[in-house]
């Protein structure tokens, strides 16, 4: 388990086609990682995921590939947002789903 307060994502822009990294919080909950996008589905980086939901995230020294989605299971967004809370005292958002390359 990482106990870095940040990690990095980078997407693919939607409209320019270029890389776009983010420092945002994020929750680790059963091998994958998770994030909350405050402005939902406005935010640039969660319009990026729509459009192409090929990632790159890191967390200190380590990079993965991988995709990114929006799981709508009531018990693991429950599961998620409950960890964002305890971890930064928030969770009013909207949940994103990291995985790398094998899982």
């Amino acid at each position: 388990m990482s106990t870095a307060k940040y990690l990095y994502l980078t997407t693919t822009g939607h409209k320019t086609g270029k890389p776009h990294e983010i420092e945002i919080w994020y929750v680790e909950h059963q091998g994958c990682y998770y994030l909350v996008s405050e402005k939902r589905e406005a935010s640039h980086w969660v319009r990026n995921i729509r459009a192409n939901p090929t990632i790159s995230f890191r967390l200190g020294d380590r990079i993965w590939q991988g995709k990114a989605s929006f799981p709508d299971d009531a018990q693991l967004l429950a599961a998620v947002k409950a960890k964002m809370e305890e971890k930064y005292g928030w969770s009013n958002g909207l949940v994103i789903e990291l995985k790398h390359a094998g899982q």
